[in-house]
């Protein structure tokens, strides 16, 4: 799940920069690509792929 969010801040990141969109600096390209990294990082880490617990059926 949070790869499609790294996926979307990558993507939304890409079009800012290329149609040269004037906006604020928490908006700007590369913050969000930096934010995008972390949250990829984030995911590889393992975070947010849920726990499953096993129970033995017997």
């Amino acid at each position: 799940m949070l790869a499609f969010v790294a996926g979307a801040l990558f993507f939304i990141a890409f079009i800012l920069h290329a149609t040269e969109t004037s906006t604020e600096v928490l908006f700007s390209p590369m913050s969000l690509m930096l934010l995008g990294l972390t949250v990829l990082a984030v995911h590889l880490a393992g975070v947010g792929a849920g726990w499953s617990s096993r129970r033995g059926r017997r």
